[in-house]
């Protein structure tokens, strides 16, 4: 991992900290508004994967996609990480499904079925910080790049951002780049 990529993971992780839970709101609502909008243009996309937030670490708060693709009549799935594995499982969730917060911080389904991701058209990815050519820097543990490229390379790879992208980030053979990030300002397509 280079030097660059960890610099860049302590200063994002710091100016999200930095970030009162009013400000992590209104900035996820501002990215609810532009997917929404970008979503216009793509009905034709049905199954989505979304992470779901770590409350602790000021990550987007996608509950608020979750409920408007509910509203949409969207089918929409989540993960789960595999007990003693290095690797996560696809779940679909449903309007009504109760969450308990796992020892990560990660709001889990209380019930849960395993179901193949072959039908997943989109997925929204966690990260810290993006580049202008999509790529991205998670918290380092990898499970999102080798849930990627499990997937059908056809699936849609969409970040979430609370900060504009920095001007590059190295990437490694194992990491799989996005195709869109959405800030509350933009929608960057790569």
């Amino acid at each position: 991992m280079s030097s660059g990529k960890e610099f860049i993971r302590k200063k994002y992780k710091q100016k999200r900290k930095a970030l009162s839970e009013e400000e992590v709101f209104n900035l996820s609502e501002a990215i609810l508004h532009q997917f929404k909008n970008w979503l216009k243009l793509k009905s034709e996309i049905n199954h989505f994967h979304i992470f779901l937030p770590i409350v602790r670490q000021n990550e987007v708060n996608t509950f608020l996609i979750r409920d408007f693709l509910f509203e949409q009549k969207k089918s929409v799935y989540t993960s789960l990480l595999k007990p003693g594995q290095f690797s996560m499982d696809t779940v679909k969730i449903y309007p009504k499904t109760k969450y308990q917060i796992d020892s990560l911080g990660i709001p889990t389904p209380l019930e849960s079925e395993v179901i193949s991701p072959n039908d997943l058209q989109l997925v929204l990815v966690p990260l810290l910080a993006f580049d202008l050519k999509g790529n991205r820097i998670g918290f380092g543990k990898g499970y999102y790049d080798k849930f990627l490229a499990e997937l059908n390379p056809e699936v849609l790879k969409m970040g979430l951002s609370f900060f504009p992208a920095v001007p590059s980030i190295s990437s490694e053979l194992h990491d799989i780049p996005l195709d869109y990030c959405i800030t509350g300002e933009n929608v960057f397509s790569f």
